[in-house]
Parts: structure tokens; C-alpha cells; sequence
């Protein structure tokens, strides 16, 4: 190996991926039904679907945005993580205990015993899709370390082709072999690597800086960014309490009460109570997490002089190549690659799952515990696992902190997912023609509102229109998402005569 990655860092490198690989291969060996194989027959301790709930969420969008997110600016991003928590809160007294009095595996299958199969088919679809392309940017994003780290030996056109590609093929045998249990157990590992790899770059920081970390908190207070909490009570800024605790909050409901990734984890837990535990206590785990990452940034900064750099989510991986010892280096890319692959694990897992009980099993009125069901099961992974490749190969980095773009992506749809659960649970009088009509409206406007800027850029002559829109901050836009969809979706309630014999949302069927 040439520049700053040696023969030792290579070792390390090999040896976690080998390692990895191999460990999600001999748990999944003895797979013998689909509820083995995506919910873990719902025998996980909370301690694992806790820290596998961590794990899903810190892929390299956290190990490498979040840094440069404190490197050019504050604390203030812990506002939107303290919103995570009251969140999560939410979840766990309201849709958790719906989803375990239904022995459900999906969480769409819930919108089903409330409005019907339509219903339950078209979340589904807008998850699988939504969680696509989300995952797609967060393999790029992983791809950049890897990519500085192989272009020395390889022509810059091919680097990161070659770095998504090995991520990918890695990822996708042991999940398709292992399953829910893979999934799960291979991210304890992933998450004791990476939160050794932050720890580590917490010290080897220390020590780059004379006086230490006293130096370096006394320098970035005097430039403010240990500024950690902001009143501002205007729309257009994303790290501020007013943003931070609603906007997050409904963010939190969102991706951890409907999307099928967090969900399924939830559902492998042993019980109501354990799953609660799990959510809520990840909560807190995901609080601390980001306040290390955070501050990680904050020595960067002193660490550079604030110097500028092309993109944000360079200034850690620049760090770990040229600064680092041999070894260590090899272990913190390690926890990169380690912390993208556990959200890439899950997300293949999921889009399979939602792939087989939203779509295949009622299509083909096949019983779940059908023997062809767990290898068509298997065959969904497997395709899943190359369309998110092929996507972080199409994706063209943009100049934006890859954080913001993937939660962009989440945000646009899971406003109106959100919304038809809300529908669901709060407006008795709405049917299942609402409830899609209601989030197919709300996904709409919300794409627009999410792509103003990029309408904008396409076309200047569009910003005097656009402005108010385009500068809305992306922590609101579940919430903006969630209020078009119920608005939309109860007003078309009255647009038919009331149910005589309404649904409730009970989870009774799978």
C-alpha cells in the first residue's frame, strides 16, 4: 500500500470485514421459517435491540457528517437529538402496543386491520422506496474514507465504484445468509468498534493539541460554537429548540413508529416491555453518541485552524488518513465501514420483509410459514442488496453534508406515513380512500417543498416564488408532511357517509 494507509491498517481493515462476514454467516446457519428469518423469533434481548437500534441509525452519515457539522458550526444539532427522545417516548405508549397485540412482522400490516390491503400495499411501496434511496446515499457516504484510502493504487474514476462495490457484496452475503439475527448481533460488534473509533479520536485529538481538550473547549468557546441551545422560533433554521424538540419529535415518530427498519427490530424483542425499554433507552444512547461526534468536530477545528475544506464530510476522513498511527487508522475506517454496514444490513432486511408480507404473501395467498416463502424471502434480500448498490453507484456528490441529504430523503415521505397512522388512530369517520388520498397528497406537496431549492437553482426566475418554501429548515418537514395528510384525509371523510361499524387500529393479523 502506498501513502497513509499501510500493510498493519490493511490487516486491520481485512480482518474486521473477514470477521463480520463470517459471523453473520454461522448465526444465520440454522434460518427455518421467515419469522426466524426477519424477526428473530422474537427472542432478542432489549439490551441487543437497543444498541441494534443505535446501530441502525449510525451509519457514516454519523461518523462523518456529524463532525463536520460542529466543525462549521455548534452543538446545536443536540437540540434535534433531545426531540429523538421525546419521540421515541411517543412510540412507545401509542404504536408499540399495537404492533405486539397483532403478532405483526410489518408495520404497514397495521394501516391494514385499520383501513385494508390497499392501504397496507401503498405504505409499503413508499417505504421500500424511500428507504432506497436513503440507504443508497449512506453506502456512498461510506464510500468516501475507503475511496482516499484506495486511490493511491487505483485511477480516481474507479475509486469509489470499487469502494461501494466491496461494501456492498460484503453487507449482502452475510444478510442474506443470517437474517434478523445476523443483523442484530453483527451490530453489537459494529457498535463496540465504532464507538471505540470515536473514543480513540477523542484522545489521539487531545494529544495533537497543546493543552488538550481544555485548550480546545476554552478556543471553541470563545468562538461560540459550544453554543448548544437557540430560542429562535423562525422556520428557516434547522438547529434551534423550537426546531430541535417538536420538529424532532415528529421526526423520531416517524422513523421509529413507521418505518419498517426500526420496527422490525422493535418487533424481535421479547415483549411489549422490552421493546419499550429498548426505544426509549436508545433514545439517550443516540444523545450521548452525538455529543461525541459533536465534540469530535469541535477539536477538528482547533486541531486545522478552521480551515476551509472542499466539503464537510472531509475533514474526518482527512483526519483519520494523515494523522492517525497504523493500526489505528485501519480501526477507525473499520468503524466506518462498520457503522454503514449495519444500517445497510438492516435496511436490506427490512425492504424484504415489507417486500414478503406487504406484497408477495397476500398477493400470492401464501402462508408465511411456507418452506418456498423463506427462500423467496432470501431471493428479496438479495435483490434489495444489489438495487441499493447500483444506487450509491448513480449517486454524484453535491457539495451538502450527506446527513442532510438522507434525512431530506426520509423526511419527504415519512410525513405522510405518519400522517395516515395519525389518520388512523385520531379520525374515526376516514376510510381507506382517505387515508391514501391523504398521503399521496401530503407525499406530494412534500417532495416539492423538500426539491425547492434544487427548483430553485434549475430555475432562478423561480426564487421570488420559491423563497418562503425553499428556506424552510428539514427538521419541519414531517411535521408540515404529517398536517397535509390528516388535513387532507379528514376533509375527504366528509366527502362519504360515516362508517356504521368503524375499524379501529388493533393489530390482529400479520
Amino acid at each position: 500500500m502506498t501513502g497513509r494507509f499501510n500493510l498493519l491498517d490493511l490487516f486491520v481493515l481485512l480482518l474486521y470485514l473477514g470477521g463480520t462476514t463470517a459471523l453473520g454467516m454461522w448465526i444465520g446457519r440454522t434460518q427455518r421459517s421467515t419469522s426466524d428469518y426477519f424477526v428473530a423469533d422474537r427472542a432478542i434481548p432489549w439490551w441487543a435491540v437497543l444498541f441494534s437500534i443505535v446501530a441502525s441509525e449510525t451509519s457514516a452519515l454519523t461518523f462523518i457528517s456529524i463532525p463536520g457539522l460542529a466543525y462549521t458550526g455548534n452543538l446545536g444539532f443536540l437540540e434535534v437529538v433531545a426531540g429523538y427522545i421525546v419521540g421515541r417516548i411517543v412510540v412507545a405508549y401509542t404504536l408499540l402496543p399495537r404492533y405486539f397485540a397483532g403478532n405483526l412482522v410489518t408495520a404497514y400490516a397495521l394501516l391494514e386491520t385499520r383501513f385494508g390491503l390497499g392501504t397496507r400495499r401503498f405504505t409499503s411501496i413508499v417505504f421500500m422506496i424511500t428507504r432506497a434511496m436513503a440507504d443508497a446515499v449512506r453506502v456512498f457516504a461510506t464510500a468516501i474514507p475507503v475511496a482516499l484510502i484506495i486511490g493511491p493504487v487505483l485511477p480516481k474514476e474507479y475509486t469509489m465504484p470499487a469502494a461501494i462495490v466491496v461494501l456492498g457484496v460484503l453487507t449482502v452475503i452475510y444478510t442474506y445468509r443470517g437474517g434478523m439475527k445476523a443483523v442484530v448481533w453483527t451490530e453489537l460488534l459494529q457498535a463496540s468498534i465504532y464507538l471505540t473509533g470515536g473514543i480513540s479520536a477523542i484522545v489521539l485529538i487531545g494529544q495533537a493539541v497543546d493543552g488538550g481538550w481544555t485548550t480546545i473547549l476554552a478556543q471553541a468557546g470563545a468562538a461560540g460554537k459550544l453554543q448548544g441551545i437557540d430560542w429562535y422560533t423562525g422556520f428557516d433554521r434547522p438547529h434551534t429548540m423550537f426546531a430541535g424538540i417538536i420538529g424532532g419529535a415528529f421526526l423520531a415518530m416517524a422513523s421509529h413508529g413507521t418505518d419498517q427498519i426500526i420496527v422490525q427490530r422493535l418487533l424481535s424483542s421479547r415483549s411489549l416491555k422490552q421493546a419499550q425499554l429498548a426505544i426509549i433507552g436508545s433514545g439517550f444512547a443516540v444523545f450521548a453518541q452525538m455529543a461525541l461526534f459533536l465534540m469530535v468536530g469541535l477539536g477538528l477545528w482547533v486541531v486545522y485552524g478552521g480551515q476551509t475544506f472542499a466539503t464537510a464530510d472531509q475533514i474526518f476522513p482527512t483526519f483519520i488518513i494523515e494523522r492517525m498511527p497504523h493500526g489505528l487508522t485501519g480501526l477507525i475506517v473499520a468503524a466506518i465501514i462498520a457503522a454503514t454496514m449495519s444500517t445497510h444490513s438492516g435496511a436490506i432486511n427490512a425492504l424484504a420483509a415489507s417486500s414478503t408480507y406487504d406484497i408477495y404473501l397476500p398477493f400470492t395467498g401464501r402462508s408465511a410459514e411456507d418452506p418456498r416463502t423463506l427462500r423467496v424471502s432470501k431471493l428479496f434480500a438479495l435483490a434489495w442488496g444489489i438495487a441499493l448498490t447500483a444506487g450509491a453507484l448513480l449517486f454524484k456528490e453535491q457539495g451538502t453534508p450527506v446527513v442532510v441529504i438522507a434525512l431530506s430523503i426520509a423526511s419527504f415521505t415519512q410525513g405522510g406515513l405518519l400522517g395516515g397512522f395519525f389518520l388512523g388512530l385520531f379520525w374515526p369517520r376516514a376510510i381507506q380512500r382517505d387515508a391514501i388520498l391523504g398521503m399521496s397528497v401530503g407525499i406530494s406537496c412534500m417532495a416539492f417543498i423538500v426539491f425547492a431549492k434544487q427548483i430553485v437553482a434549475a430555475y432562478p426566475a423561480m426564487e421570488p416564488t420559491l423563497h418562503g418554501v425553499a428556506s424552510i429548515a428539514w427538521p419541519w418537514y414531517v411535521l408540515i408532511g404529517l398536517s397535509i395528510t390528516f388535513v387532507t384525509g379528514a376533509l375527504s371523510s366528509f366527502t362519504h357517509a360515516a362508517s356504521t361499524a368503524p375499524r379501529t387500529m388493533q393489530g390482529n393479523r400479520s
